[in-house]
């Protein structure tokens, strides 16, 4: 039934009043939640502390979670053997391609070789019934916690460039990662440890530090390399034959010394922010060393991340290290597995990705189970992907070529809409075709979902007012939890 309109009893002059008090109180409203996060669209972040830049602030929408675990399947994970069953790639194996799909230009010209099929098993999970191969059955039996993006694509054909991609947002090394946006926007939940750490399973991470660099942002919000044995910290601790009562005493008598120097200088804010750091480095001496000290987690929390075998210890551990560090207020954890082209099967898929999910998959599973017995999950935003996909047709044989044009990664907790699935990619999965998902619309979700707006957190740069998603971008809706 349709309701008819309301009626006005007033005068003309009180209904114009009524109707400008509300479109003021509009504005007052607007002007009042900037004051509130300290924000403005055209300046981006306003109230940082220039002599702390690391305290803590809220961000502009309502934020889901406090913190990201990303997890970076590093040289390209086949979504067409995990994620995203592809039945007429099986019945069309050691055929071309078809003519209707076009010969995309790949990294390793094999775009003209025959199409390979899935030798995985696949089974639906869980009440939301989502597809997940054998290779990963423990991290399916989280199907309904997760939300699958089936329709993902990047810009770049090699790992260098798409690493960096998937990291800065940009192919090209110089621009500040996500984990650095979000401590830019948000500051740091703790007093003493980095706010973005970054955890690698031994060898070096395609492009390395600019990876988790702060581009041209300031320094501060760049990521902090941790390990998971050994001192945490690359040259954090002292020297064998200072105490800590020297260091303490150095420390102060520095603090002194500036605050002399400083007296009559009150806009010099560098000396202040120096010190700061000093004293950061202070806290992290003690509090680092016990982030990364498993002995007090039970023996069933161990196996559950699988320190109990060799091949799920190192990124076990890892997993681990991410769930303690969430746990005291660091807010971005990037965990690397396979650096180093770990997951680049252009000749051996088979061996390649059965090594790859056997060292994750317990992990992972045990890192999703841990986080919500913890009641971690609902504030903990858990991402899992790679650079890019792996393609249709074969490469040598037995081994897939990169594939940037479509692809799957996932999300779970944090204000993810739980069991579901975003977009498809075609028949043969090797373009998105439906709900495409770029690389800066999940850049732009994972920061919606911690309570920043993409378009609002912006910096200064050489007479542009840069945005962490450059020139494009959209929120992910159908991804989040209403």
């Amino acid at each position: 039934m349709t309701l008819p309109p309301r009626s006005f009893s007033g005068s003309r002059r009180d209904f114009l009043f009524g109707a400008g008090g509300g479109l003021g109180s509009l504005a007052l409203k607007s002007l009042l939640l900037q004051d509130n996060l300290g924000l403005r669209a055209d300046e981006g972040v306003s109230s940082i502390d220039r002599l702390n830049p690391l305290t803590a602030r809220v961000g502009q929408t309502l934020a889901r979670a406090k913190s990201v675990i990303f997890l970076f399947m590093e040289g390209g994970p086949s979504h067409l053997d995990l994620f995203d069953p592809k039945p007429l790639l099986d019945r069309l194996s050691g055929q071309p391609m078809p003519d209707s799909y076009g010969r995309p230009i790949t990294a390793m010209g094999t775009a003209s070789n025959t199409l390979m099929a899935s030798r995985r098993q696949w089974q639906q999970h869980g009440q939301s019934g989502i597809w997940i191969s054998d290779w990963y059955h423990q991290v399916a039996q989280h199907a309904d916690d997760l939300c699958i993006l089936r329709s993902c694509y990047a810009d770049g054909l090699n790992h260098v460039g798409s690493v960096c991609q998937m990291c800065t947002g940009d192919i090209l090394a110089g621009r500040p990662s996500l984990g650095a946006w979000t401590m830019y926007g948000l500051g740091s939940a703790n007093q003493n440890l980095p706010a973005y750490v970054v955890l690698t399973d031994g060898a070096e991470v395609f492009g390395g530090s600019k990876n988790w660099s702060s581009g041209f942002l300031p320094a501060v919000y760049q990521g902090t390399q941790f390990r998971n044995e050994g001192p945490p910290i690359f040259h954090l601790a002292p020297p064998s034959t200072t105490g800590p009562e020297q260091q303490r005493g150095k420390l102060d008598f520095l603090g002194q010394l500036n605050a002399r120097f400083g007296a009559d200088k009150p806009e010099d804010t560098e000396l202040a922010a120096r010190l700061n750091s000093y004293e950061l480095a202070w806290r992290m001496q003690s509090a680092a060393p016990e982030a990364v000290d498993f002995t007090k987690e039970t023996a069933a929390t161990r196996r559950m991340y699988g320190l109990d075998e060799d091949v799920t210890r190192k990124f076990g551990g890892n997993c681990l290290l991410a769930r303690r560090l969430v746990e005291r207020g660091v807010r971005f954890v990037h965990c690397f597995s396979g650096s180093g082209s770990g997951w680049d099967a252009h000749e051996d898929l088979e061996g390649n990705h059965s090594k790859r999910c056997r060292e994750t998959d317990r992990p992972i599973a045990g890192l999703l189970a841990d986080l919500k017995s913890r009641g971690l999950l609902d504030q903990t935003l858990v991402v899992w992907g790679g650079e890019f996909g792996r393609t249709p047709f074969n490469e040598k044989g037995k081994g897939r070529d990169h594939n940037p044009w479509g692809f799957s990664m996932w999300m779970a907790g944090g204000g993810v809409n739980p069991g579901t699935i975003v977009g498809a990619t075609d028949d043969l999965g090797l373009r998105a075709v439906s709900d495409r998902v770029h690389v800066h619309d999940l850049h732009a979700t994972i920061l919606h979902l911690m309570g920043l707006d993409h378009l609002r957190l912006t910096y200064p740069h050489n007479g542009r007012s840069e945005r962490p998603t450059v020139n494009d971008g959209d929120v992910v809706y159908r991804a989040v939890k209403v």
